[in-house]
C-alpha cells in the first residue's frame, strides 16, 4: 500500500488546491486535511513492527500541523498548533543529529533571512495597529528557523529538502498576509507546504534500509537509534 501513498497524497493536494471552493468552509477544512491525513498514514507505514524515536516524533510533528490545518481559521490558535509540530520536528532532527562545519555554517543564511523577513513583517504589523500579534510571529519565526537548520544538521536530503520549502512556505503565507500580496500566493503556499511535510515524513528510514549488525560499521544508525 505505502507505494500508492504517494500518487494519492498527489491527487487529494491537487485536488485541493485547484478544485475545492471556498465555500463552505467546513468542505474546505475537510479536504485541507485530508493529504496531511494521508501523509501522516505514509509516515507511518515507514516501519510498522517497530517505530524508531525519529518516527515517533516526525508523526507527532505532522499531526499537529495538521490540527494546525484546520485551526488556523483561529490565526493565534492555528500558529500555536504548527509551533508545537515544528518544536517536535527539531527533537526530530536533534535526534539525527550529524555535525558537520558546512552544514554548521547553514545558521548563517538562516539567520539573516528570519532576521530581515521578520523585521520587515513586525513593521508591517506595526503599521497596522495589529501588534498583538507580533509576539507570536516573532516566537513562529524563530522555531520555524531553528527547525530549517536542526534539518540541516542531519544530513538527510529528504529533510534538507522538507525543511527549506517548510520555510519557503511559510514565508510566502506570512509576506501574503502581513506584507503585501502575492500572486498566486495560495497555490503557492499549499504546493510547497504538502511538498515540504511529505519530504520529511520521507526521511524516515525503513527498517530495511539499514545494514545488518554484522557488516555495519560503527558510525551508522541502527533501528534502535
Amino acid at each position: 500500500m505505502n507505494k500508492w501513498l504517494p500518487a494519492g497524497i498527489l491527487i487529494m493536494g491537487l485536488l485541493y488546491i485547484f478544485f475545492i471552493p471556498e465555500e463552505p468552509l467546513a468542505i474546505k477544512i475537510l479536504f485541507k486535511i485530508i493529504p496531511m491525513i494521508l501523509i501522516l498514514f505514509y509516515a507511518y507505514t515507514k516501519n510498522m513492527d517497530r517505530m524508531t524515536r525519529y518516527q515517533q516524533l516526525v508523526l507527532l510533528g505532522l499531526f499537529f500541523c495538521m490540527l494546525g490545518d484546520g485551526l488556523l481559521i483561529w490565526f493565534v490558535i492555528g500558529l500555536t498548533a504548527f509551533l508545537i509540530g515544528h518544536i517536535f520536528y527539531i527533537v526530530a532532527f536533534l535526534n539525527q543529529w550529524n555535525f558537520s562545519w558546512l552544514r554548521m555554517a547553514s545558521i548563517l543564511p538562516i539567520g539573516v533571512y528570519s532576521t530581515w523577513i521578520g523585521r520587515e513583517i513586525v513593521l508591517s504589523l506595526t503599521e497596522k495597529g495589529e501588534s498583538s500579534l507580533i509576539i507570536p510571529v516573532i516566537c513562529y519565526i524563530t522555531v520555524i528557523s531553528i527547525m530549517g537548520w536542526t534539518a540541516f544538521m542531519t544530513g538527510k536530503a529528504a529533510a534538507i529538502i522538507g525543511g527549506l520549502l517548510f520555510v519557503i512556505s511559510d514565508s510566502i503565507l506570512s509576506w501574503n498576509k502581513f506584507v503585501e500580496d502575492i500572486t498566486f500566493a495560495g497555490p503557492l503556499i499549499m504546493l510547497t507546504y504538502y511538498t515540504a511535510q511529505f519530504f520529511i515524513a520521507s526521511s524516515i528510514r525503513p527498517k530495511y534500509a539499514y545494514p545488518s549488525l554484522i557488516n555495519r560499521k560503527y558510525d551508522e544508525p541502527t533501528i534502535y537509534d
